[in-house]
């Protein structure tokens, strides 16, 4: 018995001291990179940089989830870039969502005038660096975060609250449905 011990002690010793923190991301986020909860994000596969800066947020308070702010304030700022590189090297996900209508989609090119959100998240919505994908994030996840910022919620980026205020929920619901649908 204590030989036995003492093995898992010394295993759990030289184990990659990343890998128990990506175990809890996986709780939620999903160990298959699909979560279970619709309203959570899907983190495989989104760029470094961007990862970074939300868990950076979370621990200084600028973007709020009780889970996440929690999780955050244990984290040192290079266990933060080593959970955003691991995430980062994943694939993302096929999720399966249905694309939009072409109503929808004209809807959300609308919207896409209106604030061009293409001047960020580039013509693809894949995002690079900083800015987050939104192509084929989940179009539950893309409503909270749009309704967030525009009820100011969300706090971590004013810019982006100051243009969800400038279109109407029924443009935010057009613009979750036809990023959802696109890979």
């Amino acid at each position: 018995m204590l030989a036995t011990t003492l093995m898992v002690l010394c295993q759990a010793s030289r184990a990659d001291p990343i890998e128990e923190k990506v175990q809890l991301c996986n709780a939620c986020h999903g160990e298959n990179g699909i979560p279970q909860d619709v309203q959570t994000p899907v983190i495989w596969g989104q760029h470094q940089g961007y990862l970074y800066l939300q868990l950076r947020d979370y621990k200084r308070g600028t973007r709020k989830s009780d889970p996440m702010s929690t999780i955050a304030e244990t984290l040192e700022r290079d266990e933060m870039m080593a959970l955003a590189e691991y995430f980062a090297g994943k694939p993302w996900p096929r999720l399966g969502q249905p694309s939009a209508s072409d109503a929808v989609a004209a809807q959300a090119q609308r919207a896409n005038v209106a604030v061009n959100c293409t001047g960020c998240h580039l013509g693809a919505y894949q995002g690079d660096g900083t800015q987050p994908r939104l192509a084929g994030q989940r179009r539950e996840y893309l409503v909270k975060s749009m309704i967030e910022f525009r009820t100011r919620t969300r706090g971590n980026n004013p810019g982006m609250s100051d243009l969800m205020l400038s279109i109407s929920e029924e443009a935010i619901a057009a613009c979750a449905e036809y990023l959802a649908g696109l890979q």
